[in-house]
């Protein structure tokens, strides 16, 4: 009986783009750091952007309160002195992870609430001081018992139940929303001053992906420091026209957001003042004041999360687990109890916009972010803020979950400015019934807000142009763009499927031999 031998042949099953647990192409790791002075000029970076987010939040609110700019610059300057001890508690017995803690735009609408109400209750009975400190003792005790629910959710385990029931898959949408979410910081707050805010956008685009191309040195310096060089020529370009009196007759909305010398913050600003506890007054609790605001510390900790997990991958670290994501989650409990202590006018959150720096930078290191855990002038909160919408363009197009930098940013710059261009043209157009451009011809006008209120074109538009325009590496760019799998798909003989599933029939076949 012949013995047959059956060889068994086993097929791989080839992966182009296989899961990596760890991401590629960061230079400095979690637990490793740069060089000192590099450290420095990284932690700036950080810390810039923090303010950003502080002198928004803070310019929102407080004047709504009854706030001087006097009491506006304390505020900021109680804000970034939590934002620093938050941190470091963060980074050294939290997560551990190069996370920024600073105040979290979900506060935005319960405390424009707590605000409004506190207007029409006294708004004919105290003096705007008066009305600006009861104001905040209501805000103060709505934190407090918000930081308590966030520390029962983190000590107790509670939160690592939620994140236990995260797949990769359902953590995609996570992810990347914690950034895209966030489409009405950027574009439609860039065009409130478009002359320095789209500038700053395409100075941001060209140091950050296309210099380096052109420019070979030993050491990333263009794409690393983009925030820094961007900044700097946009600021002093904002000064030049400021100086001029370019905006002098223009509306006061519009010198509010273009002009350097309006935020008033220069002059009222302590050149040494240090946060006391309850520096405004005791806390008042209201139970129905303090509910939306708990539920504001519950959205934060689910962008926290977000944010969290793709810190850990920029910093090439292996996933978060969910028990220290919990205690992280304690942690930001803490700093939103410390926020309340002392006065800052939201809750705590992991700094969005920071971890779309490390991506950035590719520099994930733990110490950058612990240097970055300064308190700096009221001179940096002179900067517009459209100089900081265009930035966070560019940051927020990093929450993309994928292994190449240059696939995620193509991918998360086109998903951001797809959903945040045309909610700007939407927004102005229902408002004002004609298009945010102010050429003469209406023709033209109407025909570019036609084209830019759609996001798949937009999309199309931005994918397209920064595919074929931004290639660090040929072979790279067509494995990354997925162009060596299509190639046999653009020309109808190159598959022979083709003939198959797309041939026409034989009577129409030849009436058309051409196709």
């Amino acid at each position: 009986m012949a013995n047959n031998n059956v060889s068994t042949i086993k097929i791989e099953e080839v992966k182009p783009h296989p899961v990596m647990e760890t991401l590629s192409g960061v230079q400095y790791c979690i637990n490793s750091n740069p060089p000192l002075l590099e450290s420095i000029l990284l932690g700036f970076q950080h810390s810039f952007l923090t303010l950003g987010i502080v002198t928004l939040v803070s310019s929102l609110i407080v004047p709504q309160m009854g706030g001087s700019n006097h009491d506006k610059a304390n505020v900021i300057q109680s804000m970034m002195f939590v934002s620093a001890i938050n941190t470091l508690l963060q980074t050294l017995i939290g997560t551990r992870l190069p996370v920024v803690i600073g105040a979290s735009h979900t506060f935005l609408t319960p405390m424009t609430s707590i605000v409004l109400a506190m207007r029409i209750s006294y708004i004919n009975h105290q003096l705007p001081q008066q009305t600006f400190e009861t104001t905040m003792a209501r805000m103060q005790g709505a934190l407090l018992i918000t930081s308590v629910i966030q520390i029962i959710l983190g000590f107790s385990g509670i939160w690592r139940l939620f994140v236990r029931f995260l797949s990769p898959l359902s953590m995609v949408p996570l992810i990347s929303f914690t950034g895209l979410g966030l489409f009405s910081l950027g574009f439609p707050m860039l065009v409130d001053c478009v002359e320095i805010g789209l500038p700053q956008l395409i100075l941001m685009l060209i140091f950050s992906q296309y210099v380096s191309s052109f420019l070979k040195t030993n050491k990333l310096i263009f794409d690393r420091y983009a925030l820094i060089f961007a900044t700097a020529v946009v600021w002093v370009y904002a000064l030049i026209l400021t100086a001029s009196g370019v905006y002098n007759n223009r509306p006061l909305t519009t010198q509010l957001t273009c002009q350097t010398d309006r935020a008033g913050l220069m002059q009222e600003a302590d050149w040494v003042y240090l946060p006391r506890p309850f520096q405004w007054g005791k806390p008042t609790i209201n139970l129905r004041e303090a509910t939306p605001m708990v539920f504001a510390g519950l959205v934060a900790l689910v962008e926290s999360t977000g944010t969290f997990i793709a810190a850990a991958r920029y910093a090439s670290a292996t996933p978060v687990p969910p028990s220290v994501i919990s205690r992280g989650t304690f942690w930001l409990g803490v700093g939103t109890l410390l926020n309340g202590i002392f006065g800052a006018v939201a809750g705590s959150t992991a700094s969005v916009e920071s971890a779309g720096l490390l991506g950035l930078t590719r520099v994930g290191s733990r110490r950058v972010i612990q240097i970055s855990a300064g308190k700096f002038t009221a001179f940096f909160a002179s900067v517009p803020f459209p100089l900081m919408a265009a930035s966070y363009c560019i940051l927020y197009a990093y929450f993309c979950n994928l292994n190449s930098f240059r696939t995620l940013f193509i991918l998360g710059f086109s998903f951001f400015m797809a959903i945040s261009v045309p909610q700007h043209f939407k927004d102005y157009m229902l408002r004002f019934n004609l298009s945010p451009l102010q050429a003469k011809p209406k023709w033209f006008n109407d025909t570019v807000a036609s084209i830019f209120v759609s996001s798949p074109v937009v999309a199309a538009i931005l994918g397209m142009l920064l595919d074929n325009t931004l290639n660090s590496e040929e072979e790279a760019s067509r494995n990354d763009s997925g162009k060596r799998w299509w190639e046999r798909f653009i020309q109808f003989t190159k598959d022979i499927r083709n003939a198959e599933f797309y041939s026409l029939p034989c009577r129409l076949n030849n009436c058309f031999p051409s196709l």
